[in-house]
């Protein structure tokens, strides 16, 4: 079981307070210190909740996810795709809560000159972790393209298509939510250029994560295509061995019955002319079918 960390730094204007895993009590303790919402304070225990951002009188909040998982580990939902970070934060102080670790919040080696601009540092780094999955479904669709159109789809399944589609969607979403809560976000004005560099970072990877999932769909779309040819192919065989050999059969049936009344039977060449009127017909199907271009 992880433990409870606590990291608290003293900055000239303002300070910041970064709680690792706290448990209830440490929370109490800081929502009774800050004046923080109950509300709020139980969102930030809940293990899968959304981003979102909250103006109260005295401070704001603000909930987003960082990727953590990998796209190649198949997981396909927003809680194995990444954990949560909460912001509480006004002009003199900033607290974060987060269950796991995150490199990206030791800045030992820098300085803030208020709790805006580190937020919005934090943000950035957040903000790189869409970047690895990114790459990572773009590899897997240029893969399965490749053994789609160059006929290998027996490495392929529906399973890996569909999972693909799925997992693209889930990380677009989950971006797309993160970019809502930045847009609601209204700093300093001095802090409002790198807000906008992450605004347009964002608009970005949302593009670039809508490409994917078109990909994704008309990557899928095609595969059932060419599965659906494949087995009309081998019901077009069929059907042509069908239509040689059904006449051929009913002739067969027809002198095969055991009545004793049939002439053709008795005739001296009417084995012949059974076989040259199968031969006959076998060649007129087989000249329909050439003018009707059917094979």
């Amino acid at each position: 079981m992880q433990h409870t960390q606590n990291t608290i730094r003293e900055f000239e204007s303002f300070k910041w307070l970064d709680y690792t895993n706290p448990d209830k009590e440490i929370l109490k303790q800081l929502s009774d210190h800050y004046n923080l919402d109950f509300f709020q304070v139980q969102d930030t225990l809940q293990h899968g909740h959304l981003p979102k951002f909250e103006q109260s009188e005295n401070y704001r909040f603000i909930i987003l996810r960082v990727f953590t998982s990998s796209i190649r580990h198949g997981s396909t939902t927003i809680n194995q795709f990444s954990n949560k970070i909460a912001f509480f934060y006004s002009d003199n102080w900033l607290l974060t809560v987060h269950r796991s670790e995150f490199n990206f919040l030791k800045v030992e080696d820098r300085k803030f000159e208020h709790p805006e601009q580190l937020l919005i540092y934090i943000i950035s780094q957040m903000i790189f972790s869409y970047e690895k999955p990114l790459s990572d479904l773009d590899d897997n669709i240029t893969s399965l393209e490749k053994q789609v159109f160059l006929k290998d789809q027996s490495k392929i399944s529906l399973e890996d298509l569909y999972l693909l589609k799925i997992q693209t969607r889930i990380t677009k979403k989950l971006l797309v939510m993160f970019q809502n809560v930045v847009n609601q976000i209204n700093p300093k004005e001095e802090y409002t250029t790198a807000l906008h560099d992450i605004k347009d970072q964002l608009v970005g990877l949302v593009l670039s994560y809508e490409e994917i999932l078109e990909n994704a769909n008309n990557l899928l779309n095609t595969y059932l295509s060419v599965n659906a040819k494949k087995s009309n192919d081998v019901m077009k065989l069929l059907t042509v061995f069908s239509a040689f050999f059904l006449p051929l059969t009913f002739i067969v049936g027809v002198y095969g019955m055991n009545f004793q009344n049939m002439p053709e039977l008795n005739t001296k060449y009417g084995y012949f002319v059974v076989v040259a009127c199968m031969g006959a017909i076998s060649l007129g199907i087989y000249i329909w079918f050439k003018r009707n271009r059917i094979f």
